[in-house]
């Protein structure tokens, strides 16, 4: 077994959608990025490529890279998933906080739980969203960023017999 963790930040920006673990969530502004910016989606590709031993995200799907240009974040999680898969790894569980003064999460968190358990093919309850404001303490406190943190489990799926 193996345990990654990920965080990412971006700002908040005028005139972009807000997606976090991919779903749209209704507010004025969404995230600035090279790719739909989803925190939480590269949060937790950062976390499974760390545990695994693969690097980091820049490494994968660098944000100098055209090819990722307004990329849904899905993907990242998507390929890297299927790397890990296969090397023999699979994903015991994940555990994300989210960062946001604004918009309050509360009403968002078992949606985004619902579509990352999906999407790593989980129960839900091998999955849990955790939301935290700033305290009006820093730029997530000024409303003026999203973060998120996420730590997941691996294990390495047992070999056949004499292989």
């Amino acid at each position: 077994m193996r345990v990654g963790i990920g965080h990412d930040t971006h700002r908040l920006e005028a005139g972009r959608p807000l997606i976090l673990g991919g779903v749209r969530i209704e507010h004025p502004r969404g995230l600035a990025g090279h790719s739909d910016a989803d925190v939480v989606l590269h949060a937790v590709t950062d976390a499974l490529l760390g545990a695994a031993g693969l690097g980091d995200i820049g490494d994968w799907y660098p944000d100098t890279d055209p090819a990722f240009h307004q990329c849904d974040s899905a993907v990242f999680l998507q390929e890297t998933l299927h790397k890990l898969n296969q090397s023999g790894w699979c994903v015991v569980n994940l555990d994300v906080i989210l960062f946001a003064q604004e918009p309050k999460l509360g009403p968002v968190k078992q949606q985004v739980r619902a579509n990352l358990a999906r999407l790593l093919g989980l129960a839900q309850d091998a999955v849990n969203v955790k939301a935290k404001t700033g305290e009006k303490v820093g730029a997530i406190g000024r409303a003026e960023a999203i973060a998120c943190q996420a730590a997941v489990l691996i294990d390495q799926r047992a070999a056949p017999r004499g292989a």
